[in-house]
Parts: C-alpha cells; structure tokens; sequence
C-alpha cells in the first residue's frame, strides 16, 4: 500500500544546537498535551530506559484514548536531525496505520531554527481510504505542538 508523507515547519528564535539538544530529549507529554480531532494527547510513556537519545532506545507511547504504540529510535545525526518508528499500534488508529516514520529536521534560518516534523504513515485496510482526513488532523495536531514546542525551547532558552 502506497505511503503518505505530512510535514509541518516552524522557524523559532534559537541557536541549532540548543534547538536540537532540548526537543531530542523532551517528554513527550510536553508538546503532545492537546488533542486535535481524533489525535489525542499523549497520557505517558512507558519502558524508557535513560535519557531519551541513543540509537536503539525504544519505548511505549501511550495516549489518552487507550491507544498505544511502540517508538523506536532509528537515527540520531546531532544537531541536524533524528528518527523514529512507531509500530505496534493499538487503540483508533490500529485499523488504519501499520506503522509511521518520524523524522525531526533542524536547519539555521537567519539567528534561529527552522524545525520541520514529518511523518511517513504506512497505511493498512480502511487507512488508505481515510488518509486524507487523517493527514489533514495531523496538520493541525502538528502545528499545536510545533506552538508548544517553541514555549518550551524559548523558556529553556532564557532560563
């Protein structure tokens, strides 16, 4: 089944590498904290071991629906990028989605950092019919927590 890519950018005003050092690491209930459409916020995170950074790491994503979803980290290219893989999803999305493919972006603009958010979605049975609506939740999803993101990295920043 054909993939579907989405993306969502955000220029904010911080140095590349404290972008990249602060958001890798972050919990995820920090910029994952409102719902928007049916993409719920994300409850808690299960299974970690450490600080959240090392090719390999893999953890439990669990969402304010029941839902969940194993993320493993696949690539790590400081200050520049990292990846991941969600799997073993249960919960709403579980009848559409088989897997999805996270990449975070960091790249200079002007004295700050463009950071750009994409997912590849591996979609399954009704997925492939209902990813149009599906993507166009993601936008908004992505855009709040891009918003959210940029609190934390300006008040970790000035701190």
């Amino acid at each position: 089944m054909a993939t579907t890519t989405v993306e969502q950018s955000r220029a904010i005003p911080i140095e590349l590498q404290r972008a990249f050092d602060v958001t890798l690491p972050m919990p995820l209930t920090a910029i994952f904290s409102r719902r928007y459409g049916l993409l719920p916020p994300i409850k808690e995170v299960r299974g970690q071991d450490g600080v959240w950074g090392q090719v390999g790491q893999s953890r439990t994503v669990v969402t304010t629906d029941g839902g969940t979803m194993r993320e493993l980290l696949t690539e790590v290219d400081a200050p520049h990028s990292f990846s991941y893989r969600l799997s073993d999803i249960s919960g709403p999305l579980r009848p559409l989605v088989d897997s999805i493919d996270g990449r975070w972006e960091f790249a200079t603009l002007g004295t700050g950092t463009m950071i750009t958010w994409r997912w590849t979605l591996h979609p399954k049975g009704l997925g492939a019919r209902l990813m149009r609506l599906i993507t166009l939740m993601w936008r908004g999803y992505a855009r709040q927590a891009l918003e959210l993101l940029s609190e934390q990295l300006l008040a970790a920043d000035s701190a």
